[in-house]
């Protein structure tokens, strides 16, 4: 594997992480809908509340988008470590020829 390759592989991960996060965190914004209500003190309103994302789904597809998020943190480090494998390279390379 070229070193360049290498390091194109670990940009082009970063590139999809980003617009796999930005996509997760705007279905997220999506589905957080916030009303004065929502901040009450009883926990019968807490529960109120989830109970009826509950039966909407939308509690579903929070956990979806949270769980999607938490995956393109890791591609993101993957990436990070090809990258930082690839620069590694180079410079036993770049430490052998000179």
């Amino acid at each position: 594997m070229e070193i360049q390759s290498a390091f194109s592989s670990g940009l082009q991960g970063f590139q999809k992480a980003k617009g796999d996060a930005n996509q997760a965190a705007a279905s997220i914004a999506a589905n957080l809908s916030i009303s004065p209500e929502d901040f009450g003190v009883g926990q019968e309103s807490n529960s109120a509340t989830i109970s009826q994302n509950t039966v909407s789904g939308d509690l579903s597809n929070l956990n979806q988008s949270i769980v999607d998020l938490k995956v393109a943190e890791f591609q993101a480090k993957a990436s990070a470590n090809v990258i930082k494998t690839a620069d590694a390279m180079l410079g036993t390379l770049l430490d052998v020829s000179a």
